[in-house]
């Protein structure tokens, strides 16, 4: 794979993390208990007796209390581990389980076998410390040439270049590769070939360290290889790796939605649609923005304008019936910047502008909603 290591997908891990804390001595649901850590990619620490007082940074992220430890451990330390403690038995259908959990101070009950599947994804998430999801925004061209990869690796320079945690993913199999956009196809790291076989849940922190670095965000991209699509599962576990990790998350999406590309679309934010303000642009945007428009609930225009005289943003939005995210107006600068091989959006000039009022927008938006 051209511009990849010849690294193997899942990666190993850079360095351990804190696992949960089991705290069960019958050894059937400790045997199952291990099990479903091993499903959730952590390694987890076994007592049997209460964790320690918190502080020193020594908190695991979860405990697992089983119902065999839960009676005795009545009125112990682990109220003041508050959301982390969970108490794990058996669905026998006793109703006294709940009124235990209350007992011993643990926040919810996973009852097996029942819950084995919301009891992993609660474990990876505790390892991981998932927190709020990455702001996730996905942008397409109206028409071809339209600009809408430009504009995507903008937004990524623009957040990255703002201190946010950044991650740039190629939804385009076609378009030649982000990573040339970005003069980073020689960079070191994996591409879309190698995580075809993905399924499940993917893990965050392995994914951000498999993937090529470039201008302070993570890139995953096309390489330049025969495979130009990944199943959808892949498309889906990736994604929502992606959004785990956090930060900002910005996907440039091909103009004809298929499987794969339907799967970024529903883990969207809002969607950007780029269109040049030129009466065959408009017409051509109108067939995507219908097709594009009923699966993204958020779809704003980011009109291009001309140097000279013609249609406005104003006007392209109520030709469009969609909300005006902005105006671009030409670049000076833009073609320059990418012949010397510098990234765009990193400079100052109108898409640097765009980009910035963007995410300050959004951010503003997102936390007003939530």
């Amino acid at each position: 794979m051209a511009g990849s290591s010849a690294s193997e997908w899942p990666p190993a891990a850079g360095g351990r993390q804190r696992g949960p804390l089991i705290i069960a001595e019958d050894e059937e649901l400790l045997d199952d208990l291990l099990r479903l850590c091993a499903a959730a990619g952590a390694v987890p620490e076994v007592a049997h007796g209460a964790p320690a007082r918190r502080g020193a940074g020594l908190d695991p992220p979860l405990i697992l209390v089983g119902e065999d430890c839960a009676r005795r451990l009545r009125g112990s330390r682990l109220a003041a581990h508050g959301d982390a403690v969970l108490l794990v038995g058996r669905d026998r259908g006793d109703a006294g389980v709940w009124q235990l959990a209350v007992e011993i101070g643990a926040r919810d009950v996973a009852l097996l076998p029942g819950c084995e599947g919301r009891l992993v994804e609660r474990i990876a998430d505790a390892v991981e410390g998932a927190g709020r999801p990455a702001l996730t925004v996905g942008v397409i061209g109206g028409c071809g040439g339209a600009g809408a990869s430009t504009l995507a690796c903008a937004l990524s320079v623009s957040a990255a270049a703002d201190g946010r945690r950044t991650m740039l993913i190629d939804g385009d199999p076609l378009g030649g590769g982000l990573d040339v956009l970005l003069g980073g196809e020689r960079a070191e790291g994996l591409r879309w070939p190698a995580f075809a076989d993905s399924r499940g849940r993917v893990a965050c922190r392995a994914l951000e360290e498999a993937l090529p670095e470039l201008h302070s965000m993570r890139l995953l991209s096309w390489d330049r290889g025969s495979c130009t699509a990944v199943p959808p599962e892949a498309v889906k576990a990736v994604l929502a790796a992606a959004r785990r990790r956090g930060g900002a998350l910005v996907v440039d999406l091909p103009r004809r939605l298929d499987e794969a590309a339907l799967e970024a679309v529903e883990q969207l934010d809002a969607g950007l649609l780029v269109v040049p303000a030129e009466l065959r642009a408009v017409a051509a945007a109108h067939r995507v923005a219908a097709t594009v428009g009923a699966v993204i609930g958020d779809l704003r225009v980011v009109v291009r304008t001309p140097r000279t005289a013609g249609l406005d943003g104003e006007q392209v939005s109520r030709l469009l019936g969609l909300p005006l995210a902005g105006e671009l107006p030409p670049d000076a600068g833009l073609a320059a910047a990418l012949a010397a091989g510098r990234p765009p959006g990193g400079e100052r000039g109108p898409l640097a502008r765009f980009c910035t009022d963007f995410w300050a927008c959004f951010e503003a938006l997102q936390r007003a909603s939530s």
